[in-house]
């Protein structure tokens, strides 16, 4: 039991060993071929509401963009290849007016590519702090994540 208090002490004491070790929230963007040579773009876009909207560390990133062909995936009718779904798994305990600020940024920011408003789909999944198995394995409801979760 000591080996393991001194093991948290040490992780929670050192800022700089938690950069890169916080994985909250993941981000996955899903879209079409439209997106090939703007792919960093993309991912900006996203990680910039996120930072804005959240108030998330900047080094806190955890982005994968998946690019679908036409044949690989089936979109909503009426949708083009733009169409987009970004789905975020974080922490439960944003307010309502946080998750408003990121629709609001990600709308904004990706419209500022080139997808149309209307065919982006922001799929937020909370999952609470104690299902999160952070800095070798401890559960992320105990030990000090850096940053606010009820923004």
């Amino acid at each position: 039991m000591e080996v393991l208090a001194s093991l948290l002490k040490a992780e929670t004491s050192d800022a700089e060993s938690l950069k890169g070790n916080l994985r909250t929230p993941s981000k996955r963007i899903t879209t079409g071929g439209w997106a090939r040579g703007t792919e960093q773009k993309i991912i900006e876009a996203v990680q910039s509401a996120l930072l804005s909207a959240l108030k998330i560390p900047e080094y806190d990133r955890d982005v994968v963009l998946d690019i679908s062909d036409a044949a690989a995936r089936i979109v909503p009718t009426g949708r083009s290849e733009h169409y987009t779904r970004i789905e975020v798994v974080m922490f439960s305990g944003r307010s309502l007016e946080a998750k408003r600020a990121l629709y609001k940024g990600l709308v904004t920011n990706l419209s500022g590519l080139g997808v149309p408003a209307t065919e982006i789909k922001i799929i937020l999944l909370e999952v609470p702090a104690e299902n999160w198995g952070l800095r070798g394995g401890y559960p992320a409801s105990e030990i000090d994540l850096g940053f606010k979760v009820d923004v």
